[in-house]
C-alpha cells in the first residue's frame, strides 16, 4: 500500500506507527493510506483529525486507532496509555470515527463530481493494537474492529471490512465469486473504483506541493491545532460566568474582543429560554443577528435588531418579553435605544430582567455612543461583570494588537500559534498581488478550507484591492452578506467591509487597505474590530501612501 506520508507523522501514539507499518505491507499500490488526515467540516469538532484514510478500488474508509486499554463503563469511554494516564470520553470511538467520515464526505462533495464521488463505497473502522476485545455492542458489528490478534493480520481484516461496508451499500460479490456475473445482471455488483477518480479523490485529500511547502503547512496547522485546544479550555471557564449573569436580574458585562461576549450571549439565552421565559435577544447588526438566528433557533427565543425588536414582540403574540439580552452594546448606547428596549421589557429597564454586554474599547470608537445612556444604565444598580480571559485570539494576536492599538483584550489568549503577518503595499495594484499570493499561501499551501479564510476591508469590493485579483484568483472570493453569515464557513474565500464583521471572526483574517496603525491618529475603531476578528492567523497587508 502507498503511504502519505512515507514516514508517519509524529502524533506521541505507537500504536499509530505500529498500524503504520502493517498497512504498508497491505495490498499493492492501488491502495493508497493517508496518515492524520484533518478535514475541515467536522459536525462539532473545530480541528478534527481521522487516524488513517484508505483510498482504494473497494472505497473509501476511515480507519481510528486507539492503543493501551480500552474499557467502557457506564457510557463513559477509558483509554489508559502505555504510561498509566488515563483519557475519558463519552463519545464511543465508533461514534468518532463515523463523525470524522461525515466530515471528510463532506470535504470530498464540495470538490469533486457527483458522479465520481457515487462510485465510492465508504465506510469506518477501528483497530485496538493492544488489547483483545470480546464485547458485543449495539454501535459496532464485529467486522467494524480489528483486536491485537486481529490486527496483526491487517490486510485479512480490511478485506473482510470492505466486504461488510459494501454489502451495507446494497453491493454483493465480485466478478470472480461464483455469482459475480449473476450478480452483476442484476445490478448488485458495483464496480471497482478506476485508477483515474481514485488519483483525483487522492489528489484532493493530499495535493502534492512542494516539500517545503507542506513542511510550511504542517507546521501552520499544528499551531492552529494547538490553539484550538486552548480555546476549549478558556471556553469551559468562560460558561462559568453565565452563572453569574443567570443568578442575578440586571447584569453590565464589560469586556474586549475575544473575551466571550457573544458565547455567554448565547448561553444565557439558551438557559432563560428553557427555563420557559420569553426572550429576546437584540444587537444592531443585521449581520450579527443572522449569524445569531442560525445558532439559536428555539422556543421563547427571539433574536432580533434594535429595529426589528418591537415587530418581532409583536409576531411573537407578545406584550413584553420576560427577559433581554443584548450584544454589541456598545453600539446601543443611545437614549433611542435605551426608550425601545425599555418598551419591549416586562417591568422596563429599571424592574425587568436583562443582561448587556459590551466592549469597554470600542465603546469610545463608536460614533454614536451617548455616555448619557451608559449612566442611565449604571444607574440602574446593575451588577458589574467584567470579562477578563480571551477565549478567541491566539496570544500572539492578542499581544500584538496589544501592543499596536493600546486596547485590553483580556488576558491569556488561546495558545501561542502562527506570527502575524504584515506586508505594505504602495498601490492598490500592489495590494492585489500580495493578497493573491496570501491566500494561496494560506490555502494552498497552509491546507486551510477556503471558507475558513475572511479579507476584511474598510472599502466595498468594487473598490477595495481585492477588486484587481487575477480573474483566477477573484473567482475564489465571494462577497459577503448578512444572509451568508448563516452558512459560514461556506467554500470560498469571504469578503466584507470591517464594520459588517463586527461582533464576528473566522480562523485565519487577511485585512487589506487600511494604513498601518503607527502613530494615535491611525489607530481606529477599524483597526481593532479588523484585527480581533482573527482567530489563528492574522495578515496585515497595508496600504500606505507614498
Amino acid at each position: 500500500m502507498r503511504m502519505i506520508p512515507s514516514a508517519p507523522y509524529d502524533t506521541g501514539s505507537q500504536a499509530e506507527k505500529r498500524v503504520f507499518e502493517r498497512l504498508r505491507a497491505a495490498f499493492d499500490d492501488r491502495y493508497v493510506a493517508f496518515h492524520s488526515l484533518k478535514p475541515t467540516r467536522h459536525p462539532r469538532k473545530r480541528f478534527p483529525e481521522i487516524d488513517f484514510v484508505i483510498c482504494g478500488p473497494d472505497g473509501l474508509y476511515a480507519i481510528e486507532v486507539k492503543g493501551g486499554r480500552v474499557a467502557c463503563h457506564d457510557g463513559v469511554w477509558r483509554y489508559r496509555d502505555r504510561n498509566g494516564g488515563i483519557t475519558l470520553s463519552q463519545e464511543s470511538p465508533f461514534r468518532q470515527a463515523e463523525t470524522a467520515l461525515h466530515g471528510l464526505m463532506e470535504d470530498l462533495r464540495a470538490n469533486l463530481p457527483e458522479d465520481v464521488l457515487d462510485r465510492f463505497t465508504t465506510g469506518y473502522g477501528m483497530v485496538f493494537p493492544d488489547c483483545e476485545w470480546r464485547s458485543d455492542g449495539a454501535e459496532w458489528d464485529p467486522a467494524m474492529f480489528a483486536d491485537a490478534r486481529r490486527s496483526r493480520d491487517l490486510e485479512g481484516w480490511l478485506c473482510g471490512l470492505f466486504k461488510y461496508w459494501r454489502a451495507r451499500a446494497g453491493w454483493k460479490g465480485r466478478p470472480d465469486d461464483d455469482d459475480g456475473a449473476l450478480a452483476r445482471l442484476q445490478g448488485y455488483l458495483r464496480p471497482e473504483v478506476d485508477a483515474p477518480e481514485r488519483e483525483e479523490a487522492v489528489h484532493l485529500l493530499r495535493p502534492e506541493v512542494d516539500a517545503r511547502e507542506r513542511e510550511e503547512a504542517v507546521r501552520l496547522l499544528h499551531r492552529m491545532e494547538d490553539a484550538g485546544r486552548r480555546i476549549e479550555g478558556l471556553t469551559e471557564d468562560q460558561m462559568r460566568m453565565a452563572d453569574v449573569a443567570e443568578a442575578n436580574p440586571r447584569v453590565l458585562c464589560a469586556g474586549g474582543a475575544g473575551t466571550g461576549k457573544t458565547f455567554l450571549a448565547e448561553r444565557l439565552a439558551r438557559r432563560w429560554a428553557e427555563a420557559g421565559l420569553q426572550v429576546a435577544l437584540v444587537c444592531r447588526s443585521p449581520w450579527l443577528r443572522h449569524h445569531l438566528a442560525s445558532r439559536l433557533s428555539m422556543p421563547g427565543l427571539a433574536v432580533s435588531s434594535i429595529d426589528g425588536v418591537r415587530l418581532d414582540c409583536r409576531r411573537a403574540g407578545l406584550e413584553r418579553f420576560d427577559a433581554l439580552i443584548v450584544d454589541e452594546g456598545q453600539d446601543l448606547f443611545e437614549m433611542d435605544c435605551i426608550e425601545t428596549l425599555d418598551g419591549v421589557l416586562d417591568g422596563g429597564l429599571e424592574t425587568g430582567r436583562w443582561c448587556w454586554f459590551h466592549d469597554l474599547n470600542n465603546q469610545s470608537l463608536t460614533p454614536r455612543f451617548d455616555r448619557r445612556a451608559k449612566d442611565h444604565l449604571e444607574s440602574l444598580d446593575p451588577v458589574r461583570m467584567p470579562l477578563r480571559i480571551n477565549c478567541r485570539n491566539t496570544r500572539v494576536i492578542l499581544e500584538w494588537i496589544q501592543a499596536t492599538l493600546d486596547a485590553d483584550l483580556g488576558v491569556h489568549g488561546a495558545g501561542a500559534g502562527p506570527a502575524v503577518r504584515t506586508q505594505s503595499a504602495a498601490t492598490r495594484r500592489e495590494s492585489a498581488e500580495r493578497t493573491t499570493r496570501e491566500i494561496g499561501e494560506l490555502v494552498d499551501v497552509g491546507g486551510l478550507a477556503p471558507g475558513l479564510v475572511t479579507i476584511l476591508s474598510p472599502l466595498d469590493l468594487a473598490e477595495s484591492s481585492v477588486a484587481l485579483m487575477p480573474p483566477a484568483a477573484a473567482r475564489r472570493v465571494r462577497r459577503l452578506d448578512e444572509y451568508s453569515m448563516r452558512e459560514i464557513p461556506g467554500d470560498k474565500v469571504g469578503f466584507a467591509r470591517i464594520g459588517e464583521f463586527k461582533g464576528l471572526e473566522n480562523e485565519a483574517i487577511v485585512v487589506v487597505d487600511l494604513p498601518a496603525p503607527d502613530g494615535a491618529a491611525r489607530k481606529s475603531a477599524e483597526h481593532y474590530v479588523a484585527m480581533s476578528r482573527a482567530r489563528s492567523v492574522l495578515s496585515l497587508i497595508h496600504r500606505d501612501p507614498a
